[in-house]
């Protein structure tokens, strides 16, 4: 009996061991499951940053933990890392369009907003997409470049300082068959030296939109090709995203359109070291879906596409390239945009879906539901616009980026 008994003291012992262990072991990343978000306030307050807990197993699903408040008006879009992780920042459509954001974390480990510190961007307005390259720039696409009506520019900012290099314009009405208009996606693909950017829309959505994507010299800066991304001259589809494949991925550039609601894709040439031209790979409207806009690919080599109406997202495979699978599709609310990948403390693999595009109308749920990736089941919601009086912009992890390549 006596023996029976310190079996099962050494057992009870070597269970608490194991779970400390693992404690111990997650450690590093305590907080997995809060997400950085931008807003906008639906009240006239201040738009802002807020930390926000999405695991649907907490206790505190739902909760925001912190806010840090940058202004009436400066509409927060897009949250960033820098290419190590080191440095947070955010674009935003107003205010000074761009910001380096403070954070610190406390005594338990838990993040918290600092402060936000404002950087110059010159001219130029409209703060869209960064690409933080391995060579102390970072790149930033300005939809509404100097404010003309076929405006647009990239800023290039030195990452050590924050200080604007240089502007790359080129007007469509120099150059019809190359310029930069409305940009508003950028990729890079470093080895190759060369990166693109989308022509979206005119900022205030009316008076123009794109339908091209352009491809630029990653260090003269001079354009190599403007390509039409629509099926006419006169089809105004608006690319948004642009993705180009790096690294083992089949070397291939994606584009989203967001007015035409569909996926596009061009092979790398490596005689002309540009791409051939773009084919759809995807029409959205044969399933009833329009507003294609954020890619993804996830830690399994996955694409995720997010399309604002009627709010889902697809899921491709990309082993076969040029054939692009569907794989599944995941119910997700009207305004489906950014995304978010992370484990529940069960260990689920789930992805969080921010719905909500510009405040459009029928696009802004102003929610983000978290799905399990494999059951395709939303496991929580949480709705900002009743519950805080606030629409999300954007979404990124508080552990570095929640996501293995976005653009």
């Amino acid at each position: 009996m006596k023996l029976n008994l310190n079996k099962v003291v050494l057992f009870i012992v070597l269970i608490i061991f194991i779970n400390c262990h693992d404690d111990n072991h997650n450690s590093d990343h305590p907080h997995d499951s809060l997400f950085y978000i931008d807003y906008r306030s639906l009240h006239g307050a201040p738009d802002g940053i807020a930390i926000i807990e999405l695991d649907p197993e907490s206790l505190n699903f739902g909760n925001i933990s912190h806010k840090l408040e940058l202004g009436v008006g400066v509409l927060p879009h897009h949250i960033y890392y820098n290419n190590n992780a080191k440095k947070l920042f955010t674009t935003a459509l107003g205010g000074s369009y761009l910001y380096e954001i403070k954070t610190e974390k406390d005594q338990n480990g838990q993040p918290k907003l600092v402060s936000a510190t404002p950087i110059n961007t010159g001219e130029n307005t409209v703060g869209e997409n960064l690409f933080f390259t391995n060579d102390g720039r970072y790149f930033m696409t300005f939809m509404g470049g100097a404010g003309g009506p076929k405006d647009g520019s990239i800023g290039v900012f030195n990452a050590n300082n924050n200080q604007l290099i240089k502007t790359i314009k080129a007007p469509i009405q120099d150059n019809p068959n190359q310029f930069i208009m409305y940009p508003h996606g950028i990729s890079v693909n470093e080895e190759k030296g060369i990166m693109m950017v989308s022509s979206t829309i005119h900022p205030d959505l009316t008076t123009g939109s794109g339908n091209t994507v352009t491809l630029l010299d990653l260090n003269t800066y001079e354009i190599k090709e403007t390509y039409r991304v629509a099926d006419s001259q006169t089809d105004m589809s608006a690319p948004v995203e642009v993705l180009l494949l790096r690294g083992n991925f089949p070397q291939y550039a994606l584009a989203t359109t967001m007015l035409g609601g569909d996926i596009w894709m061009a092979p790398y040439n490596a005689t002309t070291k540009k791409y051939d031209a773009f084919t759809k790979v995807f029409e959205g409207s044969t399933q009833g879906l329009g507003w294609a806009l954020e890619m993804y690919i996830d830690n399994t080599n996955k694409l995720y596409v997010s399309f604002a109406d009627p709010g889902k997202v697809l899921v491709f495979d990309l082993s076969d390239l040029p054939q692009l699978k569907l794989l599944k599709t995941l119910n997700a609310d009207k305004g489906a945009h950014h995304m978010a990948f992370f484990k529940t403390k069960s260990g689920k693999e789930v992805v969080a879906v921010q719905n909500n595009l510009l405040n459009i109308p029928n696009l802004n749920s102003g929610t983000i539901n978290v799905i399990e990736i494999e059951t395709g089941k939303t496991l929580g919601t949480v709705n900002l616009r009743t519950q805080y009086g606030i629409l999300p912009e954007s979404i990124e992890g508080t552990n570095g980026p929640s996501n293995y390549m976005h653009h």
